[in-house]
């Protein structure tokens, strides 16, 4: 028997139960699409990540005020006042890897207009805090550099609280107050929506000399928001720190009175957790595709039971034995490569319902659907061999006995 005739005989004999072939294939489909929808999650997980660092700036440096130490008590990173308005105009001014920087004080607030009110977060900023952050503004304007040095009673809103306050009606030009103190809106922030720290649109920015002088009753700075020029944030970083050691007179080997954060290191870290999240999914949903394999070689050993006088028909009329392996060996492979057809379309449907009725973003990748689908024919080859190997090594003559 040619390969042709083989392949022909073996495809006759799928067709000739076809629930069973089904069902036999039934393990493979569940294993390959549930492989494609764990990992289509994990990667949807690993960009939402993403998109989140990359629309905060992963050129982003925060620069903070370090740990105040007393008598062997720690009040933790903040609790030292050395961050100042100098160090800000210094950092601008000395470090060339440095293109935009806003001063930062936060605090939390009842803001009221008119018979409303809710609490939110109020954070004094530079004027260029829109560029250091990659915010838009969705109306009016932000305030200047001039409104800032002038300490003006003025505010940009989050479209959080707007939406709380204003409930669609116009808020620029309106009034709103803050401990009893009249600030006009001049802009609305575009909508952010959610990070890992809570709604980024719940939030009033204000000039943060106005947040010192009237709110908190501080000259010192909360932290400093850095935006350095693309590819040079590790330069930006060392050329912070050695500028404010010095500004800070701290002596060679003494711990810092501040440190600087860069956001890049830590959107690297969430997106290695992310992976690892994606490769953990994707492992236990292979176990399913094992077990299918298991269910394809169980269903042709007893496949090879049934057809015991049939194979000894075909060696006696001439057929040899790697022509009876070949035969069991195609339906087997057949079995897992139909399966991985009709799951990597399960897969993708899940992951697109997926996506569509929950919060969770998901990516489908072209990867995940080759791997899966190449390890579904695998299977097919790995266990459809024994039951193959063991047909084709069987008598003719006890075969042609077999009843």
């Amino acid at each position: 028997m040619n390969i042709i005739k083989t392949n022909r005989v073996a495809l006759m004999a799928l067709a000739r139960n076809k629930m069973r072939s089904f069902l036999t294939a039934l393990g493979i489909i569940i294993g390959v699409g549930s492989v494609i929808a764990m990992v289509s999650i994990g990667q949807g997980a690993k960009a939402d990540v993403e998109q989140r660092f990359e629309e905060m700036g992963t050129n982003l440096l925060t620069v903070r005020p370090g740990s105040m130490s007393f008598r062997g008590r720690h009040g933790g990173g903040g609790s030292r006042e050395t961050l100042t308005e100098g160090d800000a105009e210094a950092i601008l001014e000395s470090c060339d890897a440095v293109e935009y920087l806003s001063p930062s004080v936060n605090t939390r607030k009842q803001v009221i207009y008119q018979n409303k009110n809710w609490n939110t977060s109020i954070y004094g900023t530079g004027a260029d805090y829109p560029l250091v952050r990659n915010w838009e503004i969705d109306e009016g304007q932000f305030f200047t550099s001039q409104q800032v040095r002038g300490g003006q009673k003025i505010c940009v809103l989050g479209s959080e609280v707007t939406q709380n306050l204003f409930e669609g009606a116009p808020a620029i030009g309106q009034v709103i107050r803050l401990d009893k103190i009249p600030f006009r809106i001049i802009g609305v922030m575009k909508t952010k929506g959610e990070s890992g720290w809570g709604s980024q649109d719940d939030v009033i920015f204000i000039p943060y000399t106005t947040a010192q002088m009237r709110l908190l009753g501080i000259q010192h700075i909360h932290s400093l928001d850095v935006s350095s020029f693309k590819g040079r944030t590790a330069e930006a970083q060392t050329q912070i720190e050695e500028l404010l050691r010095l500004r800070h007179k701290i002596a060679p080997g003494s711990d810092d009175d501040f440190y600087v954060r860069d956001m890049s290191d830590i959107a690297a870290s969430a997106a290695e957790s992310t992976q690892i999240l994606t490769l953990l999914l994707g492992g236990i949903a292979s176990i399913s595709l094992l077990v299918g394999g298991i269910g394809i070689m169980n269903i042709m050993l007893v496949s090879v039971t049934e057809r015991i006088r049939e194979i000894g028909i075909r060696m006696s009329v001439g057929a040899k034995e790697r022509d009876i392996l070949l035969q069991f060996l195609t339906e087997a492979i057949v079995l897992s490569l139909l399966g991985g057809i009709l799951g990597i379309a399960l897969g993708i449907g899940s992951s697109k319902l997926i996506d569509h009725l929950s919060q969770m973003s998901t990516v489908v990748s072209v990867g995940a659907i080759v791997l899966a689908f190449l390890f579904s024919g695998s299977i097919g080859i790995f266990f459809g061999f024994y039951p193959a190997h063991k047909a084709s090594k069987l008598d003719p003559i006890d075969a042609l006995r077999y009843e």
